[in-house]
């Protein structure tokens, strides 16, 4: 899950140009200090899974992204890299539809690239979820469009 979650991550919120290679974990050592790259969820590394965070979590907090609706996708990483369905149900999904999206791509770099579209739709549904929650005594008087609209609406602000 992290070895496409991550790649999403970075380049959304931390540096869209980001280059991403992958090698053996015996590897790791050598190309950091060759190629100045920044490993992340690899055994031993800054940006691996620490106190019972995954790799995406790591990242969030090691570069202080404070975004809502990120830290609500990041419940759903979670249990679907960590298989704890209690944090997010939703994580049981994601986890089926990234198997079925590594088995369809030839490598790493296909995955990345077929996966962002996913990630991009549970970033809006997180972030929608939250405006739903934050907004619930009014969508509940409105009919399904005018939830639909007000909720589109308010996407484009800041949680």
């Amino acid at each position: 899950m992290d070895r496409t979650a991550c790649p999403w991550l970075i380049r959304k919120f931390i540096d869209p140009e980001a280059e991403f290679i992958f090698v053996p974990t015996e590897k790791i050592g050598e190309i950091t200090k060759s190629q100045g790259a920044i490993p992340f969820d690899a055994p031993g590394v800054k940006l691996g899974h620490r106190e019972g965070r995954c790799s995406f979590e790591t990242i969030i907090e090691e570069y202080g992204l404070e975004d809502p609706a990120l830290q609500e996708l990041a419940r759903i990483v979670h249990a679907a890299d960590t298989r704890d369905v209690e944090a997010a149900p939703e994580g049981a999904g994601l986890d089926a539809i990234m198997v079925g999206v590594r088995i369809n791509c030839e490598d790493d770099f296909e995955a990345i690239e077929e996966a962002q579209c996913v990630y991009d739709a549970l970033y809006a549904f997180s972030k929608s979820k939250l405006i739903r929650d934050k907004y619930k005594n009014q969508i509940e008087k409105m009919d399904r469009k005018q939830q639909y609209e007000f909720v589109k609406t308010k996407m484009q602000e800041n949680l």
